[in-house]
């Protein structure tokens, strides 16, 4: 009896503690406050991110991005990348003077974008937007470009509410 009380509490030490290795630098959940990503992502989803990614590779365009920020982590998704020129013009996306396809945002939405002159984005930087482009508080109006070290991770899957369970990409 001793001997399966001790084989036990080892099992659970070590769930324990691979529990606390993954949460801390593997994988976190992080909730959508607002409706800045909508519709990819709505008001009140938890999602789970991926914490590790960017320690082996570095964020593309059209990545969905947990962002930490002072008063709070805010989530984006990367427009453009570190030495690019964004601009929009009458609902275009163009990087580097090249139309960009945004087949991740309704046709409605990609409209809605407010245009906006050709700015280049800083080495060690990139430039954010929320799908919902008509109220994300982003990179045009309030977060500026957003330092490469203030991505803390990717977003992976939603996981809350249990009927919207999918990925995020």
């Amino acid at each position: 009896m001793k001997k399966e009380i001790w084989e036990w509490t080892k099992a659970i030490i070590i769930a324990v503690i691979l529990a606390f290795f993954l949460r801390t630098y593997i994988f976190a959940t992080s909730i959508v406050e607002g409706t800045s990503m909508d519709p990819t992502l709505h008001n009140g989803e938890r999602v789970i991110f991926n914490k590790a990614v960017y320690l082996f590779d570095e964020p593309e365009r059209g990545d969905i991005v947990i962002i930490q920020h002072p008063n709070k982590n805010y989530v984006k998704r990367v427009i453009g990348l570190p030495n690019e020129t964004v601009e929009v013009q009458n609902g275009v996306l163009y990087i580097n003077g090249e139309e960009v396809e945004q087949d991740f945002l309704p046709p409605e939405q990609q409209e809605a974008t407010s245009d906006f002159r050709p700015i280049e984005v800083p080495e060690h930087h990139y430039f954010v937007m929320g799908d919902n482009r008509d109220i994300s508080k982003d990179s045009r109006n309030g977060l500026g470009y957003i330092h490469e070290d203030d991505i803390i991770g990717r977003s992976e899957v939603i996981i809350f509410p249990f009927d919207q369970i999918s990925l995020t990409r």
